[in-house]
């Protein structure tokens, strides 16, 4: 017999503005607790250090939630020239200091060098895996081992602030990149060494920021409830976004109610006009645009689904 599954089961997505100081799984872990959900996960890890955009996604929206990885980011960053850690970062110990000789012109040079595409080998102090391990439980033995360097996108760079040997600057960029690892090679470039000392991410996606809200928000809503003695999602829930926000950048094909149904049932349909072979669109059904899930467009034009919602009526 199938063991039932403890919570409730929600959809959606919630932008949690995470906390300093906690882990993001941590910050997961609280907050699928306070919204008693049966199944959560977040879309991306943000450092113990760090702050800000962190969409968690409860229910069917963890189908969609790679693409929420794979999103654009932007971020709030100071780092402080004159010290290198060894995690790149003020969690970190001081490995080197130096002397800062720095004008401003001279480090303009140097962030304009990082606009573009470039190769970024991550840090040892990352989420990323090698045999079976991640990187950052190597570091901590203090055993380094191969990483590959990988192809990163920084759209946007711009220099805030400079001032008592700390550089402000906003960033836009593209999927897995690190930071850190910008602020470090920054400060290598510069040849003082430079560490983050604060870190907040402002975007995922085409995500509001104005949407986002604390784990102090949602702690209070559920006491709310208690005290009025009602559910506490009917003060949570409409927190959420819905399911389809985390494929808003998809090209959309909508289709009738019959051909949900060959969809739903993980077949390919006719469905057109449609983009060219090989697109991942998202599909909706009928002239409510209900979205189902998520296809791609096969060597045949044919729509084939790739991740559909679960219980969906074809209407």
């Amino acid at each position: 017999m199938a063991r039932r599954r403890k919570g409730r089961p929600i959809d959606g997505v919630i932008l949690l503005d995470k906390p300093t100081g906690i882990s993001s799984n941590d910050t997961l872990q609280k907050v699928k607790r306070i919204y008693f959900a049966q199944k959560a996960g977040h879309t991306g890890a943000l450092d113990p250090l760090a702050t800000g955009m962190l969409p968690i996604c409860f229910g069917e929206a963890t189908k969609f939630s790679q693409f929420l990885l794979d999103s654009d980011k932007r971020y709030r960053v100071i780092a402080k020239l004159g010290e290198r850690t060894d995690t790149s970062d003020s969690d970190g110990e001081v490995v080197q200091t130096r002397e800062v000789k720095v004008d401003r012109g001279q480090l303009e040079r140097c962030i304009a060098k990082f606009r573009g595409t470039t190769d970024q080998i991550p840090s040892m102090y990352s989420a990323l895996k090698y045999q079976g391990r991640k990187l950052y439980e190597y570091a901590r033995e203090g055993i380094e081992v191969p990483r590959e360097s990988r192809k990163i996108t920084v759209y946007s760079v711009d220099l805030l602030r400079f001032s008592n040997n700390e550089v402000e600057m906003e960033l836009h960029v593209s999927k897995g990149t690190y930071i850190r690892t910008i602020v470090d090679d920054l400060g290598e470039m510069l040849g003082c060494g430079a560490h983050v000392t604060y870190l907040r991410r402002t975007g995922v996606a085409k995500y509001p920021i104005e949407r986002m809200v604390t784990i102090e928000q949602l702690e209070a809503l559920l006491e709310q409830a208690k005290s009025q003695d009602i559910s506490p999602g009917e003060l949570l829930d409409p927190l959420l976004l819905p399911t389809d926000t985390a494929v808003q950048d998809l090209p959309e094909v909508q289709i009738t109610p019959a051909l949900a149904t060959y969809i739903l049932h993980g077949n390919p349909v006719q469905a057109g006009p449609v983009p060219a072979e090989g697109t991942t669109v998202r599909i909706t059904v009928g002239e409510q645009r209900e979205f189902i899930g998520v296809g791609v467009i096969d060597a045949d034009g044919m729509l084939a689904p790739k991740r559909v919602m679960a219980n969906q009526p074809a209407q």
